[in-house]
């Protein structure tokens, strides 16, 4: 509901006690928004103040969804808390094999974990989560990690079933609107995510040297003050994404899950409705 917090301020990872709307309807608009908030594909949304935590406008903010690669940003802190940037490891023959999207690592090459995170980022590889998680002790120990990290951050509806975010049978995850953008908002205490989900294209490590990676969110290229985000498709949880934008000296997050259609626009739709009740800002 408008007004409520989703996130502990100064830092300190709380247990919030919020329960979600009985209705389905999204919630009103603050005082000072020009029009009612968007609706659109995504079953599950929410836009939020990143600065003060206030929930703008929302449906379903606490409604358990399946978050595909949006869960990913998670297993980036972890790495950022426990490997130095230059960390090393070599790629083998069973990294390449995972359901892709891949960033499409080589066996034998040496890739770092920058390298990684890149690919985890920007192109969303899976083969690069699994790498990752084998630099953290292996993909339970990734996982239990990073279920570890949500719930110091007060994600307590949060659970990671695998490094990636990809489903099967045993290793579901599982979090909500509320709890993506308390994930999200932690991540940007990281320069390092902010720098690779901000940028536009990366080298990486190739057979013959490297080859160019494009970040893949298309409002990094045309959305005004886009600071980075995160999309995610599987069947489970269909398309979700998390997107974060400043202007005026506000930053917004926008976070949609289960949509059955392309989010980019519902996205946008919900940054503009949202920065358009702060005053002078266009």
């Amino acid at each position: 509901m408008p007004g409520r917090p989703f996130v502990a301020m100064l830092g300190i990872a709380m247990s919030l006690a919020l329960v979600a709307p009985a209705a389905a309807a999204p919630t009103p608009q603050p005082a000072g928004a020009v029009t009612a908030p968007p609706d659109g594909p995504a079953r599950a949304w929410l836009v939020a103040d990143l600065d003060t935590g206030q929930i703008l406008g929302s449906r379903e903010p606490y409604s358990a969804h399946a978050p595909a690669s949006t869960i990913k940003p998670l297993l980036a802190m972890v790495v950022l808390d426990q490997l130095a940037p230059n960390a090393a490891i070599r790629a083998t023959a069973a990294n390449t094999q995972v359901e892709c999207s891949c960033v499409g690592l080589v066996p034998g090459q040496m890739y770092t974990a920058r390298q990684l995170l890149d690919g985890l980022l920007l192109v969303s590889g899976n083969d690069a989560a699994n790498l990752l998680a084998d630099m953290l002790g292996g993909q339970l120990a990734a996982v239990q990690k990073m279920n570890a990290k949500a719930y110091q951050l007060g994600a307590r509806s949060t659970r990671a079933g695998s490094p990636s975010g990809l489903d099967g049978p045993g290793w579901e995850s599982v979090t909500t609107p509320h709890d993506l953008a308390l994930i999200y908002r932690e991540a940007l205490r990281y320069p390092l995510f902010v720098q690779i989900v901000h940028q536009t294209s990366a080298q990486f490590p190739d057979r013959s040297g490297y080859r160019e990676i494009k970040n893949q969110d298309r409002l990094l290229r045309s959305y005004a003050g886009f600071i980075g985000g995160k999309s995610g498709y599987t069947d489970l949880a269909r398309e979700t994404y998390v997107g974060m934008a400043q202007r005026g000296g506000h930053r917004l997050i926008v976070v949609e899950m289960y949509g059955d259609d392309d989010l980019w626009n519902q996205a946008a739709q919900l940054l503009d409705w949202g920065f358009s009740h702060y005053p002078g800002v266009s």
